[in-house]
Parts: structure tokens; C-alpha cells; sequence
């Protein structure tokens, strides 16, 4: 017919992603499907994941001649089609604690993609915790100076325990060794994050003991459990009558995700009516959450709290902070500050091209599937709602299918005659402010 097929090129239009298309029409079926697996993490390379050609109905030989092949996803390396068997494996190894952190539950999503006619399936792929992490405590000695006229139910905040492992298999339990002057109290934060607080039922004798040494361990729930240590030490000094006291039990602050470093996040504040040295608080993190003492520091002196690491919203939407004020004698209380991180509309949306046939029949009948994109943006809410359009003036319309794909159908007859060709710019467009 004397059309010459031109490749598609992508192009970047001030700040909105766009991918140009030179479209001659060809007939495309579509036809979708979704299926789901759960699989442990640390499976080997090679594991059998699930048999999809079984699970989708089909045929071996229509995934060899579709040339079926996994799109999509940033996650893809982790798994692997292996056509000529129709069965779905593993091809890395997966840490789900690495690839989801405290996210539950923890998925792979992609997409498998036939030709001649196109199909789209999704598959989802959820990853199951096991008990491969311990409970483990930031610093290797708790070190407490402890009056000895600290009278009897003080309570003594302790360092917090951390494990990556989520369920049954996270952290459960904690075990004080046996003490006459101590006993431990549990509880739990409204994330569900256990902590520790030492209880005074004994009054402590410091011509009789000067030094107390115990150890708390951390439990977790699996099976074999697992556990951690770290001792306590105690010295004991004389008349420390009363606690620091925090002006609020939890803080409130917020944050926008690309805030330098060095940004203020709030100041917390505890007093004490003793005087002298027995008066002076210092503060600190307990290491409640992994990664919020990364991302914060706080003045021992002061109570504020700075940022010193880059924050990212599509990474961690907030941070929850224990934090210990402690006096020179020992005594403690605890409060919380939570952070909230604001989302800014930092990210463009990302266009790739499925499938796409350059060349079709003028005889086509309108609603034939030329194209097949998906296009993604890593914002949420608003400034990660998409729009995609075209030019109102060609024949073609675009149609949403899976969430983020897209089809880009043909919405009239053709007249090779009077149009040989098109020339097609898909423009996909956040509702973020400025746009992008």
C-alpha cells in the first residue's frame, strides 16, 4: 500500500510526560484477567511460584506465539515467566521485610502481556513474613542511676526492643530476670508497638547494694521463638524524690517530605520539681521504630526535634518517636511524638507503551484496540491522579482498562485514500499544583 512504518519516539513537553505515537491501524482483542499467589519470602531461585498457564486457561502454545512476558512494576526482577512450561518462579531472592517494611500486607503486583491478540492479565503475588529476624535492642547496656529513696510503684522507662518480623513472628513478650527490688510492666502503643517500664515494689538500700545487675529480654512469637538481650545496670544514689513530668503525653507535628535538613519539628518539654542536679532532665529516643532515629535527632538538653536525613513520603507517611526524659537521679517518663509527612507533587507520571501496532486495516470497525500504556505516578491523593488525553481533532479516543492502563482505541471508520497515517501525542497529566 505504500505506508511506511515509523517508530514511536517519547518526548518531554515542558514538565508533562508525554510519548508520541505514529499509529497505522491493525485489529487488537483485549481480553483480561487476574490471578493471585502467596508464597513465604527466602524462597529459593527457581521456586515454583504458581502454574498460570493452568490458572488462566491457557493453551502453551498460545503463550509461546503471544510471546508472554512479564510488564511493569519496579518489583519485576523478582520473579520470572517461564513460557514454555507456563509456570510462574522465583528469580531472586525476597526479603519482605527489605521490599515492604512495616507495610501489611506486603504484595508484588505485574502484569503479563500476549500478542496476536493482545491480553492483559494482572497477577499479584503476596509475600508471606517467616521468623528470619530476632528481636534486637539498640545499645548493648541500659545504664540507670536510681535513688534509693525512690519509693515503691516508680516506674523506670526502658529501651524498646525492635523486630522487622511482622504477626505472630514480631516481638510478643518481654521477661525481666528475677529480681526482688523489680518487677515489669508491658504495653503497647496504639500502633501495637510493645515497650517495657520497670516497676519499683521494693525500696532500694544503697549500703546494702550499691550495684543491681538484671537483664530484659525480648521474645518474639515464632516458632522456635527468638530473642534478644540487653543487661541493666543499675546504680544506686542517694535522695532523688521526684520524676520529670512531660506537659503533654503525645506531640503532634508535621513535616513536608522534602524539608531540609536541619527543619524544626516540634520541642518536647518535661519538668522536675527537684533541685539542684536531681532537677536537670536530659532527653532521648527510645528505639521504638527502626527508622524514625535515622531521620531525627533530638537536642538531650532542649527537647527539639530536627530532621537529618531526607524524608520521602512514598517511602514513609509517618513516624511515630518514644522519647525518655530522664533526670540525674535516674527517674524517667516517657512520651510520644508523631509526625505526620505531607505529600508534595515531586514525582511526574511515567508513560510506557504495553503493546502497539504501527499499522492496521482502513476496514476496521471503530473500538479497535491500538495501544496498550500504563502510566504511573508515585504521589498519592491528588498529586498522583492521572488524566491522559489526546488531540480532540484525531479519530482515536483513550478508554481506561486495569488500574493505571490504558487503551487507545480507534473511535471512527478509516479512508487510507484521504488519511494514510496519524500522528498520535498521548499527554498523561497530575492534578497536582503545579501540574506536572
Amino acid at each position: 500500500m505504500g505506508i511506511q512504518q515509523q517508530p514511536f519516539r517519547k518526548r518531554l513537553m515542558c514538565e508533562t510526560t508525554t510519548w508520541l505515537l505514529f499509529i497505522f491501524v491493525f485489529m487488537i482483542s483485549t481480553i483480561r484477567g487476574q490471578i493471585r499467589y502467596s508464597v513465604p519470602e527466602e524462597m529459593k531461585e527457581g521456586s515454583l511460584i504458581g502454574n498460570v498457564a493452568q490458572d488462566l486457561g491457557l493453551d502453551l502454545r498460545r503463550l509461546r506465539s503471544g510471546r508472554a512476558r512479564i510488564v511493569s512494576g519496579d518489583t519485576s526482577q523478582y520473579t520470572e515467566l517461564k513460557a514454555d512450561k507456563g509456570i510462574l518462579v522465583v528469580k531472586e531472592r525476597i526479603d519482605r521485610e527489605e521490599l515492604c517494611g512495616d507495610v501489611m500486607p506486603c504484595s508484588l503486583s505485574f502484569e503479563i502481556i500476549l500478542e496476536n491478540p493482545i491480553e492483559l492479565h494482572r497477577v499479584t503475588v503476596e509475600i508471606l513474613d517467616i521468623n528470619d529476624h530476632a528481636p534486637t535492642f539498640k545499645s548493648k547496656v541500659i545504664k540507670l542511676e536510681i535513688s534509693e529513696s525512690a519509693t515503691v510503684g516508680s516506674h523506670f522507662d526502658l529501651e524498646s526492643a525492635y523486630d522487622p518480623d511482622s504477626g505472630i513472628h514480631s516481638l510478643q513478650n518481654y521477661v525481666l530476670s528475677p529480681d526482688n527490688n523489680f518487677v515489669l510492666k508491658q504495653l503497647s502503643n496504639a500502633d501495637g508497638v510493645r515497650f517495657a517500664v520497670m516497676i519499683l515494689q521494693k525500696p532500694l538500700d544503697r549500703e546494702l547494694n550499691p550495684h543491681l545487675s538484671l537483664k530484659l529480654i525480648a521474645v518474639d512469637g515464632g516458632t522456635p521463638r527468638r530473642s534478644g538481650t540487653v543487661n541493666i545496670d543499675i546504680t544506686v544514689l542517694d535522695v532523688n524524690d521526684n520524676p520529670p513530668v512531660f506537659n503533654q503525653s503525645l506531640y503532634k507535628a508535621t513535616v513536608a517530605e522534602n524539608a531540609p535538613i536541619g527543619t524544626y519539628i516540634t520541642t518536647v518539654n518535661a519538668s522536675d520539681a527537684d533541685s539542684g542536679s536531681n532537677g536537670l532532665v536530659s532527653y532521648t529516643f527510645s528505639n521504638v521504630k527502626g527508622k524514625s532515629a535515622e531521620k531525627f535527632e533530638i537536642d538531650s538538653s532542649s527537647g527539639k526535634i530536627t530532621v537529618v536525613d531526607n524524608i520521602d513520603f512514598e517511602k514513609d507517611k509517618k513516624y511515630e518517636i518514644r522519647v525518655i526524659a530522664k533526670d540525674q537521679g535516674g527517674l524517667s517518663d516517657a512520651t510520644k511524638v508523631v509526625v505526620e509527612v505531607l505529600d508534595i507533587n515531586d514525582n511526574a507520571p511515567l508513560i510506557s507503551i504495553m503493546s502497539f501496532s504501527s499499522i492496521i486495516s482502513e476496514d476496521v470497525s471503530p473500538g479497535t484496540t491500538i495501544a496498550v500504556f500504563n502510566v504511573k505516578d508515585a504521589d498519592s491523593e491528588r498529586n498522583g491522579h492521572i488524566t491522559c488525553s489526546i488531540d480532540s481533532n484525531l479519530p482515536f479516543k483513550i478508554q481506561s482498562s486495569l488500574t493505571d492502563y490504558y487503551n487507545l482505541l480507534s473511535d471512527v471508520a478509516f479512508d487510507r485514500e484521504t488519511k494514510p497515517e496519524y500522528n498520535i501525542t498521548i499527554t498523561a497529566t497530575d492534578s497536582g499544583s503545579p501540574p506536572l
